[in-house]
């Protein structure tokens, strides 16, 4: 054990060099100024409520059938999976690369024999020691740390916005089924009144009092409801088969019940608060930044390549001509071999890396700004997406009790005699539209209310 003592000096050596490692040249990370407004569109102050990134969905959305569908989903769907194991992936990349900051410590031990003149020895030997272990004096391989690290923290802020997508897509695609229920059960009870009024016209016309073109305009009506019908159903089927996918499996028979699609507190009011706000807590606008300063450390690196390479092999250990006395005085041994590299002549390389590290950290800051403003105008057209189709189901109720009237009041003078079959057609065309207006924007109500809660960076726990 003494000999160990003794060789105690290329640990000294080893631990010296650690702390003198130096700091970095990475570039001072200065965040861009937002290139939007400081406020939305339209907006006169700032709310205190919570962030919409602080409202979770199950807080968002109220419909029990609804969360179990987006449970299922954030539990089966493969492109989310995909990327949450794409973090861990990156997670695993980053220790890799962070291994490197530390020397590689290997133990070894032999046995030789060998004969040469009528004499044959033996040699037991045990050893300590690092292989080409960088001295960091300049930064290169922590800022090659550093990069890694960024792009890890991108792939998880990707990760954030994948369930955020996955979460509106999922509630988009439900309400556009339960729309489509609505649409169809709207386009079976026309059929069932123009059947009715067809059959009217048809025994009318047997009794000869009333004319042929009267009959062929409600048989119209009825085979342009057929389509209607068949149409909607096809439209169901196809909604149901979107669900499964992105549910990731077979819809469950023990669903809770649907509410009404009318229902005005299906989705929970949330606040748009400040441009400030998004850029901070957007997963996608995060991603864009640690990108940025995933660019900003490879300057660092490529600043350091400029300056000499330090690298050192050491090894300590003991030898013998026998086992027994392997560990014994007077049988230790060890080695210390620095090397430096001094780049003189790289032909431009080193300069023409430097550039373009400085030309790719530029492009991420234009990239940084441009998710910034895409994400601003993402928020401003949703809110205003959102304040107009409340007051177009508003204007659509009121049309509908209006062409209601005008169809009664047109069915009544064609029964009395008063009038063509041709405006009961017409005021029948027209209440149909504007029941299927009213079905169109109460969807685009729910669709425009998930959109400004995904632009706000909310829906993910």
């Amino acid at each position: 054990m003494k000999s160990f003592l003794m060789l105690k000096t290329p640990l000294s050596i080893l631990a010296a060099a650690l702390v003198l490692s130096g700091c970095t040249m990475i570039p001072k990370y200065e965040r861009p100024a937002a290139p939007v407004a400081a406020q939305y569109p339209g907006a006169t102050e700032s709310r205190k409520e919570s962030a919409a990134s602080d409202i979770a969905w199950e807080n968002f959305f109220a419909e029990e059938r609804l969360k179990k569908l987006i449970e299922l989903a954030l539990a089966n769907n493969r492109d989310f999976r995909v990327a949450i194991l794409n973090v861990e992936q990156s997670r695993a990349q980053y220790r890799v690369t962070r291994s490197a900051s530390f020397p590689t410590v290997e133990a070894g031990g032999g046995f030789s024999r060998q004969h040469a003149s009528g004499v044959t020895a033996d040699q037991w030997s045990a050893s300590l020691g690092t292989t080409a272990y960088e001295l960091d004096l300049f930064g290169r391989v922590r800022s090659v740390n550093k990069q890694a690290l960024e792009k890890f923290l991108a792939t998880a802020e990707a990760r954030r916005s994948a369930q955020i997508s996955l979460v509106a897509e999922v509630a988009s695609e439900y309400f556009t089924l339960r729309e489509t229920e609505e649409q169809l059960q709207l386009a079976r009870q026309t059929l069932q009144a123009v059947q009715e009024s067809y059959d009217l016209n048809k025994a009318t016309f047997d009794a000869g009092a009333s004319n042929e073109l009267d009959l062929r305009t409600a048989e119209g009506q009825v085979q342009t409801a057929k389509i209607n019908v068949l149409t909607y159903e096809r439209q169901l089927a196809q909604a149901e088969n979107a669900l499964v996918v992105l549910v990731g499996q077979s819809l469950p028979a023990d669903l809770p019940a649907s509410r009404s699609f009318g229902d005005t507190n299906l989705l929970a009011d949330i606040p748009a608060g400040l441009p400030s706000e998004l850029v901070q807590r957007r997963p996608d606008i995060l991603e864009a930044e640690h990108t940025l300063k995933a660019a900003n450390a490879n300057i660092g690196a490529a600043r350091a390549a400029f300056f000499p390479s330090i690298k050192f092999t050491g090894s300590i250990g003991t030898t013998s001509s026998e086992f027994e006395k392997l560990f014994g005085a007077g049988t230790g041994v060890w080695s210390f071999s620095p090397e430096i590299t001094v780049p003189i002549f790289t032909g431009g390389q080193n300069r023409a890396d430097l550039d373009s590290a400085k030309v790719g950290a530029r492009i991420e800051v234009a990239n940084y700004e441009k998710a910034i403003q895409t994400a601003f105008r993402e928020v401003a057209d949703a809110l205003v997406a959102n304040g107009s189709y409340a007051s177009q189901i508003e204007v659509q109720a009121a049309l509908i009790n209006a062409q209601q009237i005008r169809f009664k009041l047109a069915n009544t003078r064609y029964r009395q005699g008063e009038d063509s079959y041709l405006n009961v057609l017409s005021a029948q065309q027209d209440l149909y539209s504007a029941q299927q207006g009213l079905l169109e924007a109460q969807f685009n109500k729910l669709a425009s209310q998930i959109s400004l809660y995904t632009a706000l960076g909310g829906g993910w726990k």
